[in-house]
């Protein structure tokens, strides 16, 4: 928890509470189904919960912002973005029911009354968000194709709607491309040597809708 606490010092008791509670549910549920990475498990905090709240330093998400996380796996980066934005509403979807059954869970055991699960591929989606999270799902392109027409045109951010991916290794080729693209190297906001290859990248919806 001290880790979380260096890079996100004004939590509230209650959020103390849930980011305490997340590595013992999470090491529950990985003894049944295996949604984390046995080497994973025992780093959660920095390799999965920091990473994913890495978007906050990126981007402050306003109360009643919409956020979709695409492919949320076990729940990355969607639960921990719903914890630390309590305001926001969250919709985490993916593919995998048995995945979507733990994200269910763990959200109940966390009482996170702002997320919402589907068990769904994107595209057969039909609702407007403000912004799409992901992590390690597709390549840009890909993700950028499957969120076409699926924001709102308003913003109420500095910048506009759009995509925050998550991103490691050499990307230069996947985003070749693309234009208009915001890259922010993880390890400028958070000073760890794991974020040393990750990256945030942003690409606005009104290219993904033109």
């Amino acid at each position: 928890m001290k880790l979380i606490l260096d890079h996100f010092p004004n939590l509230n008791k209650k959020q103390i509470e849930q980011f305490s509670m997340l590595k013992p549910i999470y090491e529950d549920w990985n003894q049944r189904i295996n949604v984390i990475s046995r080497k994973d498990i025992e780093n959660i905090n920095l390799r999965h919960i920091i990473h994913s709240l890495s978007i906050a330093k990126f981007i402050k998400f306003k109360n009643q912002t919409k956020i979709l996380d695409l492919g949320t796996g076990g729940g990355f980066p969607g639960i921990p973005l719903a914890i630390l934005f309590p305001d926001c509403n969250f919709i985490l979807v993916d593919s995998i029911k048995k995945k979507i059954m733990v994200v269910d869970n763990v959200v109940k055991e966390l009482q996170l009354n702002n997320v919402t699960t589907f068990c769904s591929r994107v595209e057969k989606l039909d609702f407007k968000v403000d912004f799409m999270v992901t992590r390690a799902v597709a390549k840009m392109p890909k993700i950028i194709a499957w969120s076409k027409n699926g924001f709102n045109q308003k913003s109420n951010h500095s910048i506009g709607n759009g995509i925050i991916a998550l991103k490691g290794g050499n990307i230069s080729n996947e985003l070749s491309s693309l234009g208009n693209l915001t890259i922010l190297p993880i390890k400028e906001v958070i000073d760890n040597e794991y974020f040393i290859d990750k990256k945030i990248v942003y690409f606005p919806a009104k290219l993904t809708n033109s």
